[in-house]
């Protein structure tokens, strides 16, 4: 099997959108493919159906129930704030470790294709010590970075693409994620950030719902068709 980690370089930057994206493009074409959120902050039990697991497991065509995004997520926090401090909110705390094999384990027993959804940016905290930067090194599989057009991207993305290298995470892809109010095109941005990362597959999502199925298609074409880290079952 082929599996991704989807992370990006802020919140609210489309990792679920592009991830639900990618994997509704896979189930409808009849490929294998399952998604994990392992962690979540912001989680409204009373509107469990509009979260960022309800949307992945519904990609997939499947139950949306409280069960079922137990399943793909099983760290769920109430506060909309970092893992690290919604957890302590609750008075719990995050096992990195338990994290990292609870994926892991996912990377083993699912067929096709899995993409595993980070949480916040690349340098969100997890615990005290944890960020998402030190999960993706831990499972040493490629990245699918989402990132936007807005003010400030150019730097944000940079910077991210810099820490991930640093930390020796693999970048897919980079996708550039229309953010719908930029004064700069995601074409433009675009091409702009692959002048300082060549050899990086970077695509875009436009913001016209007509032309999105078509972008994702695109994208799986470029970085999934080409197998992430495979294992043998």
């Amino acid at each position: 099997m082929s599996a991704y980690f989807v992370t990006g370089t802020g919140t609210d930057v489309g990792k679920t959108f592009v991830a639900a994206g990618l994997v509704r493009h896979l189930y409808t074409t009849g490929e294998p493919v399952w998604a994990l959120k392992p962690v979540v902050s912001g989680f409204d039990e009373a509107k469990a159906y509009a979260s960022d697991p309800a949307q992945l497991l519904a990609a997939m065509n499947h139950a949306t129930s409280l069960q079922c995004i137990a399943r793909i997520s099983p760290w769920r926090f109430a506060a909309p704030i970092s893992p690290d401090m919604a957890a302590r909110r609750e008075e719990k705390e995050i096992d990195f470790e338990a994290v990292v094999a609870f994926c892991r384990e996912g990377i083993a027993t699912h067929r096709g294709t899995l993409l595993i959804e980070g949480v916040g940016g690349v340098m969100v905290p997890l615990d005290a010590r944890h960020t998402v930067l030190d999960w993706m090194a831990a499972l040493d599989i490629p990245a699918i970075l989402v990132t936007g057009t807005y003010l400030g991207t150019l730097s944000h993305t940079l910077t991210a693409a810099d820490a991930m290298k640093r930390a020796g995470v693999k970048i897919a892809a980079l996708v550039v994620n229309d953010s719908g109010d930029a004064v700069v095109t995601a074409a433009d941005t675009a091409a702009t950030l692959g002048r300082f990362l060549p050899g990086v597959v970077i695509a875009t999502v436009p913001r016209a719902p007509k032309d999105v199925p078509m972008a994702f298609a695109r994208l799986a074409a470029e970085i999934l068709h080409r197998g992430g880290q495979t294992v043998k079952n």
